[in-house]
């Protein structure tokens, strides 16, 4: 954690004290009434912990205080004895970004920072979707964004989404903002059988079983400090999410074999491609345990559903090596394509790409490491034949990503050829939003 500049404004020395000592590592001045804390708040910390009772006379004086540190650029939180709802509303409605009554320091002390930092974090912004989870949809940033306001916590966070699109790289990107001290521990729960699965999270001890040469620690003691990610929970049996249940809510348990229990201080991340509710009503998933691992839920759209992905990803892709670049009638064949496999499908292919074939990547080439399926379908009932479709994007192609021009192409074509047009334009334009309101004002001319 960088070292931040705070402000800490109590008149209790005992409270000072308390608050030296869990910001040890930052650097903390004191003020003990209001005058003292103006001219202190001039230096502009990063945080400003306020109490309301200075011992002045005034009721919860300390609140003026919290407009004046908001203008200086502080993030004004209160920590006070005073928390009847009267006084929480007044604070929350001057701007205060937490509101934490007094007693539990330490724990009310590591939220405040790790909110502040995950704030600064977020407005220094850019590298979030561009290098750690690369996205152009606003429906997927926004969702990853609302996870990430969880991350320094320890509520349990659920990733929901089909498989290939990245929810382990989202839980290891949660686990990275965290500020947890741990490693990230995964394992996915449909590649093991039970008895095996078993052995996996909980460890064992030696001669726990035939073959249990020496003991072993599990994933449950391995994720201490950190996080595990569960993924594919609803692969595991019922009698498993049972005992996992009761380790996830008294964070300790019993490795096969042991007559000690062992504890360990770990967040929970879970993951599944299936709908966790059709699980439940089927019998196949505990509805105590969803409720455990459940906290916040986060749904990843399928790469058919945020195609603007697509260049980002592969430029991400290539990004210190060799680079790619497509002829427009390539372009058209990714955008077409719907991805079943996801974003490992599309790094499956720029693998392929870029070890066995040329820089300048055709349609002829994409036709033979996609397959048929890339190529865009006619319409049911179509009569449009092949050669007329190649024409109309040969034609397009040729504008050189004219919207004017392709608009006038557009008019002319049958509906059912309304997709691959679009999907061209995208290419051309590299903005889904534009190609579509283009189509829009195509149609309505």
């Amino acid at each position: 954690m960088s070292k931040l500049k705070i402000l800490v404004v109590e008149d209790d020395p005992l409270a000072q004290t308390v608050m030296r000592d869990r910001l040890v590592d930052h650097a903390v001045e004191f003020a003990a009434n209001v005058d003292e804390a103006r001219a202190r708040l001039e230096t502009r910390p990063d945080i400003c912990f306020i109490d309301l009772d200075l011992g002045d006379g005034k009721e919860c004086s300390g609140l003026e205080l919290i407009p004046v540190a908001i203008s200086m650029g502080a993030y004004a939180a209160v920590m006070s004895g005073h928390d009847s709802d009267r006084f929480v509303d007044r604070a929350y409605e001057l701007g205060c970004r937490d509101f934490c009554a007094k007693g539990n320091e330490a724990a009310n002390v590591d939220l405040v920072l790790s909110r502040f930092l995950s704030l600064r974090e977020k407005a220094a912004g850019g590298a979030l979707f561009s290098e750690e989870f690369i996205t152009e949809d606003e429906e997927t940033r926004a969702a990853v964004g609302s996870a990430l306001k969880y991350a320094t916590s320890d509520l349990p966070i659920l990733i929901l989404g089909p498989s290939g699109v990245g929810k382990t790289s989202l839980a290891r990107i949660i686990h990275d903002h965290s500020g947890r001290a741990g490693e990230f521990v995964a394992i996915n729960c449909a590649a093991y059988t039970e008895d095996l699965l078993e052995a996996e999270l909980f460890g064992f001890k030696r001669g726990a079983f035939t073959g249990a040469a020496e003991s072993r620690k599990g994933k449950l003691l391995l994720a201490d400090g950190g996080t595990l990610f569960l993924d594919e929970i609803g692969s595991m049996s019922l009698a498993m999410q049972t005992k996992l249940l009761k380790a996830i809510e008294e964070h300790c348990f019993y490795p096969l074999g042991a007559e000690r229990p062992e504890s360990s201080n770990f967040r929970v991340i879970s993951a599944t491609l299936e709908n966790v509710q059709d699980l439940v009503a089927a019998g196949r998933l505990r509805f105590d345990f969803l409720q455990r691992v459940h906290g916040f839920a986060v749904q990843i759209k399928p790469l058919a559903r945020r195609k603007d992905d697509i260049f980002p990803m592969i430029a991400r892709f290539t990004q210190g090596g060799k680079r790619l670049s497509f002829t427009p009638e390539a372009k058209v064949r990714l955008l077409a394509y719907d991805w079943p496999g996801n974003v490992r499908e599309l790094k499956r292919l720029v693998d392929l790409l870029v070890a066995g074939e040329d820089g300048r990547v055709s349609e002829q080439v994409l036709a033979a490491l996609v397959g048929g399926a890339a190529r865009p379908e006619k319409a049911a009932g179509s009569s449009l034949p092949d050669k007329t479709l190649d024409k109309l994007i040969h034609d397009i192609s040729s504008k050189a990503g004219s919207l004017t021009g392709a608009a006038s192409l557009l008019r002319a074509a049958p509906p059912e050829k309304a997709r691959t047009l679009l999907a061209m334009m995208t290419a051309q334009t590299g903005k889904l939003a534009a190609a579509i309101a283009a189509l829009e004002r195509v149609r309505a001319a």
